[in-house]
């Protein structure tokens, strides 16, 4: 092993408390993505926002978080996990005290974009810190799931949450967070191990992130525009346009960088493409974890993870308070099954892959959750919740508890713990631009006026992309495959 390697260390006590602060932490980024959708009619009464406007409260957070994941995944390798947790945490919580706080729309926005930013440093700070904390297999695979399951009720907890705390006010949703953002920095101080977390050395390629996450803010806003202003508008197509400028610039710079100086690295790994196992000083990806093929399989998971089971909750919430009127507080104790079988998934999960691969478990996930949209796009002509939405509810929730699991296991399961930030930072910005990409195309599916047609036609989309995600996962590589002069340790 070359001076410097990183293995992650075998869990302790201090593992499991580093475990029990990240999956807080998780439930908090998913929730906060997900609490607004119900509070938002409430938010845009009260501050006065057009429907234009109202949409960039979500906006905001989504196209921060997706724009500079990877680059908080090089910092969580570069500055080391911990550090970089306790101040993206910190960060999070204050701009949701802003945000609560804020007396008009541009304030409001402001804070929910510094939200964005910090999950999108803490995200990725939250996956280094597992994956150099529990060595690659069992013990992983297990810390994942826990992780999993806590992160994944997040997302339906906040659609349950965003209803009952709207009822009393929206500003809650914001004030929340900071009682756990609180517990999450002690514990982080208390728990998490600082001397293995980080990779020590080199520099964060400003050039490279400037053009990756420039080129992601603009082509998530042109998928924004899209949704309110046409496919066809002068803004949307600036934007996509720029968005694909920018998306050239960073392939030639990842490209042309090959040939430039170079610097070591301390993974475990030797890189082919310059000498002496050292990695191009301008990468932002580096050239290991594009030959990981269960890296690459893990962000196809991730973004057909997002364009169906993930968007779910968007769909119910316009279906519960636009189609069928329920109030903000029914609609989100309607989620409370949706909630409980996200946590069952997961924990089913947990326990399969101790036993099946990982892959296996996806497929499986995928397969449950297509039969639940399925159900629930065939069943919106009846008009009881119990009899017609219900069933294909609880399938869709324990197929997405599935498939958030394992798909992180898959994705990271091959990728040396110098690299775990980054991974998880290419992981989470495949399912958030998926997600975008999704909304936009739901969007347009929906039109201004819904009815239950467009619904069950905006739910055979979701369907699709499960199914689409049960073929990715049949026709996987039945094992790792990495290039020729490459070494990939799993632990």
């Amino acid at each position: 092993m070359p001076t410097g390697a990183m293995t992650a260390a075998p869990a302790t006590a201090h593992g499991h408390g580093t475990l029990a602060v990240v999956s807080v932490a998780q439930f908090l980024i998913a929730l906060d993505y997900s609490i607004i959708y119900i509070a938002l009619p409430s938010i845009a009464a009260d501050l006065g926002l057009d429907p234009a406007l109202a949409q960039w409260v979500v906006s905001a957070y989504g196209v921060l978080f997706a724009g500079f994941l990877v680059l908080g995944g090089r910092l969580a390798d570069r500055l080391g996990a911990r550090r970089l947790f306790v101040l993206a945490v910190t960060a999070f919580g204050l701009a949701g005290v802003a945000g609560g706080a804020a007396g008009d729309g541009a304030l409001l926005l402001a804070a929910r974009a510094g939200q964005g930013l910090g999950a999108a440093l803490l995200q990725p700070a939250v996956l280094a810190l597992i994956g150099t904390t529990f060595p690659a297999g069992p013990e992983r695979g297990r810390a994942l799931a826990v992780w999993g399951s806590v992160g994944a009720s997040g997302l339906a907890a906040g659609a349950v949450l965003g209803g009952l705390l709207t009822t009393a006010s929206w500003r809650l949703t914001f004030f929340v967070n900071a009682p756990v953002v609180l517990l999450c920095v002690l514990g982080a101080v208390l728990w998490a191990a600082p001397a293995r977390d980080h990779a020590p050395g080199g520099r964060v390629p400003v050039t490279a992130a400037a053009l990756g996450t420039g080129a992601v803010l603009t082509l998530v806003l042109g998928l924004t525009l899209a949704a309110d202003h046409g496919w066809g508008s002068p803004a949307t197509l600036g934007a996509l346009a720029l968005a694909l400028a920018l998306l050239t610039g960073f392939i030639r710079n990842e490209r042309a960088t090959h040939d430039g100086p170079a610097e070591r690295t301390p993974d475990e790994h030797t890189s082919r493409d310059v000498p002496d196992g050292r990695t191009p000083r301008g990468v932002l990806i580096e050239p290991v974890l594009r030959r990981i093929p269960s890296l690459r399989i893990g962000a196809a998971a991730t973004a057909l993870y997002m364009a169906s089971v993930g968007s779910e909750f968007y769909l119910l919430t316009l279906l519960l308070q636009t189609a069928e009127g329920h109030t903000p507080l029914q609609a989100g104790l309607a989620f409370l099954p949706l909630a409980l079988m996200v946590t069952a998934g997961n924990t089913a999960a947990g326990r399969a892959v101790r036993r099946a691969r990982p892959a296996a478990v996806l497929l499986c996930g995928f397969a449950a959750a297509a039969a639940g949209l399925l159900w629930i796009a065939l069943s919106l002509h009846g008009g009881s919740y119990a009899a017609d939405l219900l069933p294909g509810i609880l399938l869709s929730g324990f197929g997405h508890g599935v498939i958030y699991s394992a798909m992180f296991i898959l994705g990271t399961r091959d990728v040396p713990a110098a690299h775990q930030g980054t991974a998880g930072a290419l992981l989470t910005t495949s399912q958030y631009l998926a997600g975008a990409l999704t909304l936009a195309v739901l969007t347009l599916v929906l039109g201004p006026s819904p009815g239950h047609a467009e619904f069950r036609a905006a739910f055979l989309v979701t369907a699709t992309a499960a199914g689409a995600g049960l073929l990715l996962a049949v026709t996987r590589p039945s094992s790792p495959e990495v290039a020729e002069g490459d070494t990939v340790r799993t632990g």
